[in-house]
């Protein structure tokens, strides 16, 4: 890397001096898709990562946090025989570094303590080992649960060069281990395998963080990150390699399995004798093994820098295909019913499987209107996908005729309605039986927020695709998606949303608009902002506290609920965690 500016000027008032001595590092970042507890796939993925590699001359590679495990492996780490595992899966792994360098992230048992470990192997043989010392303890992590916490950084020379190693949490926090290796430990490049899950907006902030870790620690950067979904996560990768000023090397596509390759030019730094106070553990690569020949040519690398809506489809997609074919699904089948919900989990679900594993039940009801029926078979046309039409009006009779002396005396409202969902959602399980096709349910963040959708109904289902999208995105994505070539007819979004469970129904009966309704949601559930600090214009006090205590009220129903793919914030679940039996404040 040449000298900067200001060393050139101070070069030339004191005269000629000897040139700045030189180290090229050619690093790979191994952006993979493990499976939670398929050892042997993860193993047999790394080994073609490490041969990859070493074909392209790296001289060293780094595999996300977990890699050897997946991530996250949850309470699978509180077993004797799955700890045993990873660590006879590393072994396995190990002769397969021969003439390279590999970082590899596993879980380690030593004792009775167990840590969130990074294998440092040199050459077939296993150097060190790191230990994740900053646990992350909220939002969907709760690392403190299984692991104890690591007591040193670790370095290790390559090269005449100073490279340090961290794991995910270790450098999001400014004055973590990576300030103490970058400082008092002189590390030239800060290594950093993560495992940090998508959310929107998250990219641009662990990109910003990275740049500014760079310059606060004036050291290169390279940083790996898992790419796939496990269960509600989506993991998107965007490994990248900064210099020392933030500037962005290179950088990995979101969402996709690559070998990311780059050369670093690095001024190593004068290597001082640490304090025997300075908590820093130092290995050495041998000389021999460090050694390269020529590089071979680097393949191009394109980069495609996605949009914010292009990120959240790709990971309803990628979140999607890996839940389906990780839990040994081929096919999947939901209701269609003409509404904008369930025509973007059909796209979704296409785009993810292919549309001839994707099979769509029309189910039409006396309340039905002739134009969802159209649009859905449009939607099918569109798509490519198999239909299937099924009316319930002889089943809503069976029910009524059944419950006949149990409602006596009753007017017909909520519970008729529910049981047209209810009817619906036991003919789909039924064919998920009979099929084996798993169920896809159709509710967005919106509805599952205030309790809008039916238990045993349309909360039906192994996956809800959207269910971490509010209704006011679940428009702007369809109308992305048609921006090329209609897909998703526009009279399905463009129509007035309503359950159609009975005649002229219309969501805005029982809810705000919307657009009035998301920008509530979000403060309340995302923001955890108080009912006393929400004001949203034309909408009154009384309102928002009613749109509050739906909230409040419909956590017994989202337990029950299938899981979906996370793209917000702060998602259900994991995210935020609330007991179903509280007294409400003040209510």
């Amino acid at each position: 890397m040449p000298a900067n500016k200001k060393n050139s000027k101070a070069t030339l008032k004191r005269g000629p001096s000897k040139k700045e001595k030189t180290v090229v590092l050619r690093i790979a970042l191994a952006q993979i898709n493990p499976v939670v507890g398929d050892f042997n796939f993860n193993a047999n993925k790394i080994k073609q990562h490490l041969k990859q590699a070493r074909k392209m001359g790296a001289d060293v590679v780094l595999f996300p946090e977990l890699a050897i495990t997946g991530y996250p492996p949850e309470d699978l780490l509180l077993k004797e025989k799955f700890l045993t595992q990873s660590q006879k899966t590393l072994e396995k792994v190990r002769p397969h570094s021969k003439q390279l360098t590999a970082i590899i992230g596993f879980a380690e048992k030593k004792g009775k303590e167990v840590y969130n470990s990074a294998a440092l192997l040199c050459d077939g043989k296993n150097v060190g080992t790191c230990r994740k010392m900053l646990l992350p303890n909220y939002g969907v992590f709760d690392e403190k649960r299984y692991f104890h916490e690591g007591k040193s950084p670790v370095r290790f020379s390559l090269k005449g060069v100073m490279l340090g190693i961290t794991i995910c949490e270790d450098i999001w926090e400014d004055s973590g281990p990576g300030k103490t290796l970058c400082g008092k430990g002189n590390v030239d490049l800060l290594l950093n395998i993560s495992s940090s899950p998508f959310h929107k907006g998250k990219g641009k902030a662990r990109k910003k963080m990275i740049q500014q870790r760079a310059r606060s620690y004036r050291s290169h950067i390279a940083y790996v990150n898992l790419v796939g979904g496990q269960d509600e996560l989506v993991f998107d990768g965007q490994s990248l390699v900064v210099d020392s000023k933030g500037t962005i090397i290179s950088q990995g596509n979101s969402f996709k399995e690559e070998l990311i390759c780059s050369d670093i030019v690095l001024n190593p730094k004068p290597q001082k004798k640490l304090s025997s106070k300075t908590p820093i553990c130092s290995y050495k690569i041998f000389a021999g093994s460090s050694k390269k020949k020529k590089y071979p040519p680097l393949l191009e690398q394109v980069y495609h820098q996605n949009s914010e809506i292009e990120d959240i489809f790709s990971a309803l997609v990628l979140g999607t295909r890996d839940y389906i074919s990780k839990n040994g699904f081929s096919k999947v089948v939901l209701g269609l019913s003409g509404g904008i919900d369930s025509a973007l989990t059909a796209t979704i679900a296409s785009t993810a499987l292919g549309s001839k594993n994707v099979v769509g039940v029309l189910m039409p009801s006396p309340y039905s209107s002739e134009g969802s029926v159209q649009d859905s078979l449009q939607l099918a046309k569109n798509l490519g996908i198999e239909t299937l039409t099924l009316p319930i009006e002889k089943a809503m009779k069976a029910y009524d005729h059944i419950l006949e002396k149990v409602f006596e005396g009753t007017h017909s409202g909520l519970a008729e309605e529910n049981i047209q969902a209810r009817i619906r959602g036991n003919l789909l399980m039924a064919i998920s039986n009979k099929k084996g096709w798993i169920v896809l349910a159709t509710g967005n963040k919106s509805e599952f927020s205030v309790g809008y959708c039916t238990l045993y109904g349309d909360m039906a289902g192994g996956f809800a695709v959207i269910k971490d999208v509010p209704k006011i995105w679940v428009y702007k994505i369809s109308r992305w998606i048609n921006e090329e070539k209609e897909i998703i007819p526009e009279s399905i979004i463009t129509k007035e949303p309503s359950a159609e469970l009975r005649p002229d129904q219309r969501d805005t009966d029982s809810l705000p608009p919307y657009e009035l309704l998301d920008p509530i949601l979000l403060k309340y559930i995302e923001e955890d902002k108080s009912e006393e600090e929400i004001k949203i214009s034309r909408l009154s006090k009384t309102t928002i506290q009613k749109v509050a205590k739906l909230v409040d009220a419909s956590e017994y129903k989202r337990r029950q609920g299938p899981p979906g793919v996370k793209i917000t914030p702060k998602a259900f679940g994991k995210d935020r965690r609330l007991p179903i039996t509280a007294w409400r404040r003040g209510k």
